[in-house]
């Protein structure tokens, strides 16, 4: 295997999730990040810093912190970009702005394909397809999930992307994808924390030989400045947890991170701050014993905190639930 292709099996069980990082944060953080340890970064078009997020990566090589190799980069292609057409130069796109020749893992970022908006007209375009408008609209594109996969079997055939895969979608939908892709989808990242443990999902995927990332692994944590959650909702004020955190000799936080990556999963934490990026990263030097990892799994009540359903309607005036 030569050192630029990367498998799946490779991806490191922790990275560093870039979603909602300021840009004037961003580059720094990223530098911060691989000096701590992490070789995993978790960006995306949408998150409007991937050019930040390319000056961190090419600031730590400079220094001598790390390699092209040794990094685990993911992206994702956003909602506008699902027909043919459009894929490859969404991905082009992203390459330039992170400063690569090619990413380890493309992702689908959601099952929902929206209207085409050019890239200068607006760049990320996120969800309203013209926002400067008296009525801003999302608008949904009819592009089937199959011609938006087919395009993603092209760049990675073409060699701009290692591997392939999907966020966000549910058992019905891996069903369908599997029965079309002529490239297996290699990953899977979803929504999961212990209010939300996807155990079916999460079994299917591993079935079908995918590997599963875990976004939001705290949970409510990641929705408190976006007011989808609040407090009160924070499982690390849960007895289970901070039972575990006494005996063990960790932070509540790292209990459940520890959960995630126990169950099998990679998860992507966020952080800005050199401290909490180290104590993230510091969860493998103990293990969870069955007893535990069952306690804070019974925590689960399906609380999804990412729900197009609720969001979308919220704050861009249309019912668009991909959830049951």
């Amino acid at each position: 295997m030569s050192k630029t292709m990367s498998s799946i099996t490779d991806m490191p069980p922790v990275g560093l999730g870039l979603w909602k990082i300021e840009k004037t944060d961003t580059a720094a953080t990223v530098v911060d990040a691989i000096k701590a340890g992490y070789r995993h970064l978790d960006s995306a078009c949408d998150y409007g810093n991937e050019k930040q997020v390319g000056e961190g990566i090419t600031e730590a090589i400079k220094q001598g912190l790390v390699t092209r190799e040794e990094l685990w980069v993911t992206s994702k292609l956003w909602n506008t970009y699902h027909a043919k057409e459009h894929v490859r130069p969404a991905l082009e796109r992203t390459l330039e702005d992170l400063g690569l020749d090619y990413l380890d893992l493309y992702l689908i970022h959601f099952p929902i394909a929206l209207e085409y908006v050019p890239f200068e007209k607006n760049y990320p375009p996120e969800w309203l397809f013209n926002p400067e408008d008296d009525n801003p609209e999302m608008r949904p594109a009819k592009v089937p999930h199959h011609e938006t996969w087919a395009a993603m079997e092209d760049v990675c055939e073409a060699g701009l992307v290692k591997n392939i895969g999907v966020c966000n979608y549910n058992s019905g939908l891996l069903h369908d994808l599997f029965s079309y892709a002529r490239i297996a989808p290699a990953a899977l990242q979803i929504e999961s924390h212990p209010y939300l443990t996807q155990d079916r999902l999460i079994r299917l995927a591993k079935d079908l030989g995918m590997a599963v990332t875990a976004f939001s692994p705290l949970g409510a944590l990641s929705y408190l400045q976006l007011g989808m959650a609040d407090m009160s909702e924070s499982v690390l004020v849960q007895d289970a947890v901070k039972t575990a955190a006494a005996a063990h000799g960790k932070t509540p936080a790292q209990i459940v991170l520890r959960w995630g990556i126990q169950r099998g999963n990679s998860i992507i934490p966020k952080s800005t701050k050199a401290e909490r990026l180290r104590e993230n990263l510091d969860i493998f030097d103990f293990e969870l014993s069955h007893a535990e990892m069952d306690a804070i799994a019974a925590l689960n009540q399906n609380r999804r905190f990412n729900d197009p359903g609720n969001f979308c309607e919220a704050a861009f005036g249309r019912f668009h639930p991909i959830y049951d």
